[in-house]
């Protein structure tokens, strides 16, 4: 039964990851549409809509809720991983991963409603902090004891900063065609 209830939390993990990455690349496309004329912008920014409300409520929001069912599941059968510093840490990315997906349901309201606070590029660096958060808890999680802490840190900062070099140098060939 426990390995049953793993590959599920896995799976919705996986699904919820997806929802995340995809919606906010939606958001991206949602704000450029937003800049075009009349009458591809009305037409853009309906199928966006769309498209985000079915991936939100069909996808996104059902694999975070199913994601934590399954890992509460896994915490229930196995408390004595909360007693480890690795899960506590593991907790807290799932915590700032909770907020981020949070923050995206902000957003997503608002662009329903034709508000457009952020930048593409905005979007396109928010993007990067799912990612970030994916890399962190899968390494921690596959290391677990063997994690360094220290280095592990670093790693994730250094890996934070490569990522927004990768953004600033797409930018620029953005910018430039």
């Amino acid at each position: 039964m426990y390995e049953y209830i793993k590959s599920l939390h896995l799976i919705f993990v996986i699904t919820w990851f997806a929802g995340l990455f995809y919606i906010v690349r939606l958001f991206v496309y949602q704000i450029e549409a937003n800049q075009k004329p009349s009458p591809d912008k009305e037409i853009l920014l309906n199928q966006y809509k769309i498209m985000t409300y079915r991936l939100w409520y069909i996808i996104t929001w059902p694999s975070a809720v199913l994601a934590i069912i399954f890992a509460v599941w896994l915490l229930i059968l196995n408390p004595g991983w909360l007693q480890m510093s690795w899960m506590h840490v593991k907790l807290g990315f799932v915590l700032l991963l909770i907020a981020y997906h949070i923050k995206c349901q902000f957003i997503y309201k608002e662009l329903q409603n034709n508000i457009f606070k952020y930048s593409s590029n905005f979007m396109r660096l928010w993007n990067e902090g799912a990612t970030i958060i994916l890399f962190a808890v899968v390494f921690l999680v596959i290391l677990k004891n063997a994690f360094n802490w220290i280095y592990g840190v670093l790693g994730i900062f250094l890996f934070s900063i490569l990522i927004l070099l990768g953004f600033k140098f797409y930018k620029r060939i953005r910018n430039k065609n």
